[in-house]
């Protein structure tokens, strides 16, 4: 996966055109989040990110759908929310390299010696995060709609799976983001947190039911977060989510923000 920004960029390029000392935070952080996401469109990322929902969609729908249909399950709608959440875990990959990127050019320590913002550097590489995850998550529900996924629940139920999906990936980019400004290593951070994207997708029930697990790991597969995330965005789109389904979800990604926000805060304004 590509970084935002291509390798050997000069990084006081970014605001050589910006006279910044004149400029508010809001406005620093527009001109910032507008460089990213341009650099995203002329680098073909957000290409990217229509496509991977459509390798995830392809993948596994195909080979599972008729052992599913044997089972009496519509895979379309059983898989599509695992699918939502994958693509949304290479918005996280991809704010880990930006900001390992901009530590490792020195692109963050020379933003701390310029009047810009302190949250301004962290807030733009999120809201640039946060635009891929809408291009990923309006592809992936186009996709899913071919293949016969439905909000069956209505439209209320509908946008709260969407905003669901999208706090989901903007919290994971949180953590991410961290881990990028501290470890200052594109190549094996991305390596580093696709293994652990990969355990805890196959191990959930997002791609099959807990049935189909050995018994003893079903405890592990039933309440990790991957899978109570995937029973919620699967109820959202079907009859309408309960407050008993919805509150485990709810407090995983409240326990995650409260841990990722601050550390990401940190990880960004600290100075090397």
């Amino acid at each position: 996966m590509s970084t935002s920004l291509a390798p050997g960029a000069d990084a006081t390029k970014l605001f050589a055109e910006l006279p910044v000392s004149k400029l508010s935070s809001f406005a620093q952080w527009q001109a910032l989040t507008a460089r990213i996401v341009r650099t995203m469109v002329t680098k073909g990322e957000l290409i990217v990110a229509i496509v991977t929902p459509l390798v995830f969609t392809l993948g596994f729908y195909l080979p599972l759908r008729f052992v599913m249909k044997f089972q009496g399950i519509d895979y379309a709608q059983f898989v599509m929310p695992i699918i939502v959440l994958q693509t949304m875990s290479f918005t996280m990959m991809s704010n880990a390299q930006l900001a390992a990127f901009e530590a490792l050019t020195g692109l963050s320590t020379r933003m701390q010696t310029m009047p810009i913002g302190a949250l301004v550097p962290l807030t733009s590489r999120i809201a640039a995060g946060l635009v891929r995850s809408v291009t990923s998550l309006i592809a992936a529900l186009a996709f899913g709609h071919v293949i016969g996924f439905r909000f069956v629940a209505g439209w209320g139920q509908a946008v709260l799976f969407c905003v669901s999906a999208l706090a989901i990936g903007t919290v994971l980019a949180l953590g991410a983001d961290a881990l990028g400004s501290l470890t200052k290593s594109p190549e094996g951070l991305s390596q580093a947190l696709t293994l652990p994207t990969l355990i805890f997708g196959m191990m959930s029930c997002g791609f099959v039911p807990e049935r189909s697990f050995p018994e003893w790991i079903r405890p592990f597969v039933r309440n990790q977060p991957i899978s109570q995330f995937s029973f919620a965005l699967r109820d959202m789109a079907a009859d309408g989510v309960s407050w008993q389904v919805l509150w485990v979800p709810l407090v995983w990604v409240c326990g995650l923000a409260v841990v990722f926000t601050p550390l990401a805060i940190w990880a960004s304004v600290r100075r090397s």
